[in-house]
């Protein structure tokens, strides 16, 4: 029983270390572009030693890497269905401005393609949900789908990536509104004919 104790404290305190880099990474991206940030900076504001760092991370692109993989995953299981297109990318603007200079300078340094990854990654399970949810357990042809499928993740992918190019300034929330009137049920439709 002891033993029990020792091991669900052991990771309790492993949990407690990861999320202390991970936070304290962040908070210095937030103030300074990725390329100004070394691991020395991280252990100094984490209050941890080098070693330590490297027991977690073996550099700080795998540290990006894994915040991000996170992130995905916290969005995926926050929408087990998504009935609106809007919702899609929705997801994604929710967390991203939650740490937009931090997201801006991950987009804008040379390891763009593991945050891009990760938009990909979360483009395609929420897409996946959307169809299912538009065709409500009807069958469709599985060519058609996976085309509608690639239409969908790359308008999503490429409308929140050209947020991003433009450093989140324009209005993201109306351009996905208008864009979703004027589709008006052209989706749905493109699905329901499968």
């Amino acid at each position: 029983m002891i033993s029990g104790i020792y091991i669900l404290w052991g990771n309790t305190m492993a949990n407690f270390t990861k999320r202390a880099i991970q936070e304290s990474f962040i908070k210095l991206l937030t103030d300074r572009p990725l390329s100004k940030i070394t691991v020395k900076d991280i252990v100094a504001d984490c209050g941890i030693n080098r070693n330590t760092f490297y027991y977690y991370f073996s550099d700080i692109p795998k540290l990006i890497e894994d915040i991000v993989e996170e992130d995905a995953e916290r969005i995926i299981q926050s929408y087990p269905t998504v009935e609106k297109f809007e919702d899609c990318i929705e997801a994604l603007v929710e967390t991203a401005l939650s740490k937009k200079r931090a997201v801006l300078h991950i987009y804008h340094s040379v390891n763009r393609d593991i945050y891009e990854l990760y938009l990909w990654k979360v483009c395609d399970h929420i897409i996946d949900l959307y169809i299912s949810t538009v065709l409500n357990g009807r069958k469709a042809d599985d060519g058609d789908i996976a085309v509608i499928k690639k239409l969908l993740c790359g308008f999503a992918f490429g409308t929140f990536s050209y947020w991003l190019k433009n450093e989140m300034e324009d209005d993201i929330r109306g351009t996905i509104a208008r864009l979703s009137e004027l589709k008006k049920d052209i989706i749905e439709d493109f699905l329901l004919r499968c």
